[in-house]
């Protein structure tokens, strides 16, 4: 973890105390950003710069542009309409980075634009059944938009009564997606006069999302 236990460094530690030499790192931000990706670069980096024999390493940099992490994503949208019928528009929500982020160089916003696009033709939708926003921002400048929360208040006003979101940007549910999406904005969404937001779950442990870590996994280990 990043943030948490057990630690990078930990792992490290533990890998290089077993003899292994070779470390592949494979961040699960499906869209590069130097606020995510980049951060756990840093902080393996961090830890490297301490140890006296560093092992060899792969990074992987993004993942968003492969066809399994597209049909994965696709699938589990597919699954959950299956089970909760189709709502009036969906909404690919990611988490927000400031915009300035972007302005030098940073490259996020066309990896979410790649997903989403991508992701609404497999699924066949039309260019009015979906959306792109961005959630999470905090502070006073300005993050990427359209921001999640107002385009939901202001689909409720127009009249929009069934929504559906998906964070493609998270690969495991988290705070920022069962409190802040099925609940906060879920709410947002109702006192707006919608009727109903359904959120789709993260990939979790869904069985294409194993599939897709492995496939990742072995596109870094390969010929190793």
């Amino acid at each position: 973890m990043t943030y948490g236990q057990p630690s990078i460094q930990s792992r490290i530690d533990d890998m290089q105390a077993r003899g292994i030499d070779k470390i592949a790192v494979l961040p699960l931000y499906p869209q590069y950003s130097a606020t995510t990706t980049a951060a756990v670069f840093d902080k393996l980096n961090r830890h490297l710069a301490k140890v006296r024999n560093i092992p060899e390493i792969r990074f992987l940099k993004h993942y968003y542009e492969r066809d399994s992490y597209i049909n994965a994503l696709a699938g589990s949208i597919a699954k959950y309409r299956q089970t909760h019928g189709e709502a009036d528009k969906l909404i690919f929500s990611f988490h927000g980075i400031p915009k300035r982020c972007v302005n030098k160089g940073d490259p996020y916003y066309e990896h979410c634009k790649f997903t989403a696009e991508r992701c609404a033709q497999k699924l066949g939708l039309n260019e009015d059944q979906w959306l792109m926003t961005f959630q999470s921002r905090f502070g006073k400048e300005e993050w990427l938009q359209p921001y999640t929360d107002k385009t939901l208040a202001e689909l409720g006003q127009a009249g929009v009564k069934k929504l559906q979101v998906v964070c493609p940007a998270f690969a495991a549910d988290c705070l920022e997606t069962l409190e802040e999406i099925s609940v906060e904005n879920a709410e947002i969404f109702t006192e707006a006069g919608g009727e109903h937001l359904g959120y789709i779950p993260a990939l979790n442990d869904d069985a294409e999302h194993i599939e897709l870590l492995v496939e990742l996994a072995y596109s870094q280990l390969h010929q190793w």
